[in-house]
């Protein structure tokens, strides 16, 4: 998985994340049904991209790092599959938030 992920590099000011994984049981021990789970908002960015160029030259990077914890909108983001694993694409103005 490294060698495939470590490849692809988002371009200008994209940021590509790994949502975390669905909650299938509660703290008390309950099953959660699957259509009960609403879509996850939080990722943890795997790869940036190196920013965005202005009209004058300068580049303006990205605010978010690999390995930040990311709170994601509910729509958008381009769905990725690396090695069976699904990765979303976002812009990094479409990101809501990093929070710690």
């Amino acid at each position: 998985m490294a060698a495939a992920l470590k490849r692809i590099i988002p371009l200008f000011d994209r940021v590509l994340v790994e949502r975390f994984a669905k909650e299938t049981t509660t703290k008390g021990g309950i099953h959660i049904p699957e259509k009960s789970i609403g879509k996850i908002l939080n990722a943890t960015v795997v790869a940036v991209g190196k920013g965005v160029r202005q009209k004058d030259g300068t580049q303006v990077p990205v605010s978010v790092q690999v390995g930040d914890k990311v709170l994601l909108p509910e729509y958008g983001g381009t769905k990725v599959e690396i090695e069976n694993k699904e990765y979303f694409i976002f812009k990094e103005a479409d990101i809501l938030a990093r929070w710690e």
